[in-house]
């Protein structure tokens, strides 16, 4: 009977190890698609969130200077002055009462006189055979503003319109006599084609 030649024992073991797989240039390039795409989701953010943020600052500013302009126009519809002759502001009085006018007529002869303490002056205007008296509470007016006999002197008053239909004026301006006129003056001796005021107590 034969005996069966012993079988060898295995080497011993060197322990496990991982052979490293060598990656193909397209896993590479994806790696870094998804890095770039990540990056651009990121800026994406960013520019977005910066955008949001200036929004916000315009949008109450825009809304601020919408509202001190629609301030100035109010003002300037509640401030503004109405220039008419004395004849349509008369017709026209419910409309106006209360608010700042501008008064375009002449002077009608003899109404101008003066107090000079407190210094004032009171007189009428008319325009189409409707007059208007006026009170003007200063001291200073144009030296073209004179009563001048057999002249028309026209005047705008700005002030502002009373219930009694009389004006408050602020302010007068007379227009200056055409130069013919002011050589008809000087040719009848006048050196200015105006008259002293009597004093007047009212």
């Amino acid at each position: 009977m034969s005996e069966e030649p012993p079988v060898a024992d295995p080497p011993p073991s060197q322990g496990t190890f991982e052979v490293p797989v060598a990656r193909s240039s397209s896993d590479s390039d994806s790696g870094g698609r998804d890095a770039r795409r990540r990056r651009g989701d990121e800026d994406d953010e960013e520019s977005e969130g910066g955008a949001r943020r200036r929004l916000l600052l315009v949008i109450p500013l825009v809304t601020a200077a919408a509202a001190i302009v629609a301030l100035v126009l109010v003002g300037m519809q509640d401030k503004g002055v109405y220039s008419k002759p004395v004849d349509e502001l008369v017709a026209q009085k419910t409309k106006f009462v209360g608010k700042p006018v501008r008064a375009e007529g002449n002077l009608v002869h003899g109404s101008l006189v003066k107090r000079e303490s407190p210094c004032e002056y009171r007189f009428t205007i008319e325009k189409n055979g409707v007059e208007v008296p006026v009170r003007y509470g200063k001291c200073v007016v144009p030296d073209t503003f004179r009563d001048v006999p057999g002249m028309d002197v026209g005047v705008t008053v700005e002030g502002e319109l009373l219930a009694d239909q009389s004006i408050e004026a602020s302010q007068v301006l007379a227009k200056c006599p055409s130069k013919y006129e002011m050589k008809e003056k000087a040719a009848s001796g006048e050196k200015a084609p105006h008259v002293a005021l009597p004093p007047s107590s009212f």
